[in-house]
């Protein structure tokens, strides 16, 4: 009986499984294998300077904030304030609604090539009307099902992860290493450069996006306290999670950098391509329509998690008084409607955005760099805020520590992150020379003024906020500088009060007009 009740810990190997299933996405392969043999620079160098910091940092702060709500915004608010911290929450939510639209895109090419005519699934794959009315189909159909309640997704998303993601990149893999062990022809130059040519500024471009491949990772934080010896064995579940998945982006833009010409990559089509190039050449093409449905189940059911996710984090900070009554409003078993259904409407106006873009492919570029940008945003907030709290809260209590003593370490991870966010902050305005986008005119209107609009329009809903948006039933904690300008007055109110029952005994007086408040 000595066991009943004891938390279970999570092992190592377990955690890191669970760190390369939450962050790995076999769709923006294609991005990265126009590189040839440096895309494993650009994913070595990002793993360095932003998936390794990330994980660090984000274990520290959810260690730090373990019993309170607010997530994102909870660590840059005990940094710089409730506005910024709003902020940070805000572009994490806004983020994740522009992604909705590149992911499903993917959904709706994999879709395409469920057909066994593979001119006829490509030109279908390029219709900007079809993928239009799929990605609206589906998007909306996962919105309906989060209103309904979605007890029920942890376990589809489970099965579409392995399914639609781990299975497919390994398939992958295994298919190039059997394709040149049998004589295949490599379109892949490995006597080419690992490192990029550095002096032609625009192939640093494309690879910015690399990052958002990453994105994701400060979610396992919230895993800290559930591992052995936190301090030892969670950094090792980071480096291994890490190394594993590194390894899966490389091989995996191999193989299709292997089998599919440079000039012949599509952003949208080339993954699906790869697995049919591969598949003709085993002989085995009947299982092109299987793989196509599995990475449309794994996009569909990782569109499922996400749709209530973000928009529960801002539906809660909105609670707090952070939002107007109407984005609090909730439907009879608690899912937060009225967000969703902005969410939804806001994802329809963006994927009209095909109509002025000169293809799906540019479409789906275009929204990718806006994501990057805006999580970038939030990601800058984030290092810079767990530097500021190694000063701002010296004294606070942190189970998982990066560094024993000093800030040294601190500095130099999160230090590390900042610098490599902003430099891809920086890199993702510029257009690819590699890929087709129209009109640059169109590409930095819509990156350089939904960028604008988005990071203002918080803080114009922050100076505008009201007393009456404070939900009574919300639980939102103060933060910690709120406690201290609490506690300094109510010890000083105390002492004068004394005095002044003492004073008033004394003068026997019944005036109140100098009664401190």
């Amino acid at each position: 009986m000595a066991n009943v009740g004891k938390a279970v810990k999570l092992g190592v190997f377990t955690l890191a499984i669970m760190n390369v299933t939450a962050v790995v996405s076999l769709r923006g392969l294609p991005a990265e294998a126009v590189y040839g043999l440096s895309s494993a620079f650009y994913y070595l160098f990002a793993a360095i300077v932003f998936l390794i910091p990330t994980s660090l940092v984000a274990a520290e702060l959810a260690a730090m904030f373990q019993d309170k709500q607010g997530g994102v915004f909870r660590w840059v608010g005990e940094a710089y304030g409730k506005k910024w911290g709003f902020l940070a929450i805000w572009v994490q939510w806004i983020e994740s609604t522009i992604w909705y639209p590149t992911v499903l895109t993917f959904g709706a090419v994999s879709i395409a090539f469920i057909g066994m005519n593979d001119a006829h699934d490509m030109t279908l794959a390029s219709n900007k009307m079809y993928t239009l009315v799929v990605v609206l189909i589906i998007y909306w159909l996962a919105t309906f099902i989060s209103l309904k309640g979605l007890s029920w997704v942890g376990k589809v998303a489970k099965v579409g992860g392995i399914v639609g993601t781990i299975l497919p990149a390994a398939l992958l893999i295994i298919l190039g290493v059997v394709y040149l062990s049998m004589g295949g022809h490599s379109n892949m130059d490995f006597h080419g450069d690992f490192f990029p040519d550095f002096s032609k500024f625009d192939n640093l471009v494309l690879a910015s996006s690399i990052f958002l491949f990453y994105a994701g990772m400060e979610m396992g934080g919230i895993h800290v306290k559930d591992v052995e010896n936190p301090s030892k064995n969670y950094p090792k579940a980071v480096f291994i999670g890490a190394l594993i998945t590194v390894i899966i982006f490389v091989l995996g833009t191999f193989s299709l950098g292997i089998i599919i010409p440079e000039k012949d990559i599509n952003l949208t089509q080339s993954l699906l391509v790869g697995f049919d190039n591969y598949f003709k050449f085993i002989h085995a093409s009947w299982l092109s329509p299987i793989i196509a449905v599995a990475l449309a189940f794994g996009v569909l059911a990782g569109v499922l998690t996400w749709v209530a996710g973000p928009s529960k984090g801002i539906f809660t900070v909105g609670k707090a008084g952070y939002l107007p009554p109407f984005f609090q409003k909730t439907n009879k078993i608690g899912v937060q409607k009225n967000i969703l259904l902005i969410q939804g409407l806001a994802v329809t106006f963006l994927s009209l955005l095909f109509v002025v873009m000169p293809s799906v492919q540019s479409f789906y570029q275009i929204l990718s760099q806006l994501t990057v940008i805006l999580y970038l945003v939030m990601y800058l907030l984030m290092f810079s805020g767990a530097i500021a709290l190694r000063y701002r809260m010296k004294k606070a209590n942190r189970p998982f520590r990066i560094g024993k003593h000093g800030n040294g370490l601190m500095w130099f991870i999160g230090g590390l992150g900042f610098c490599g966010s902003l430099l891809a902050f920086i890199l993702s305005f510029i257009p690819p020379s590699q890929i087709s986008v129209g009109s640059n005119t169109v590409w930095f209107a819509v990156l350089i003024i939904g960028a604008i609009v988005v990071v203002v329009a918080p803080f114009i809903i922050y100076a505008s906020k009201k007393a009456s948006w404070v939900d009574p039933n919300s639980e939102f904690e103060p933060f910690h500088w709120e406690e201290a300008k609490v506690q300094a007055p109510a010890a000083g109110t105390t002492a004068q009060t004394a005095n002044t029952n003492s004073a008033n005994a004394t003068k026997n007086t019944t005036s109140t007009t100098n009664t401190p408040t």
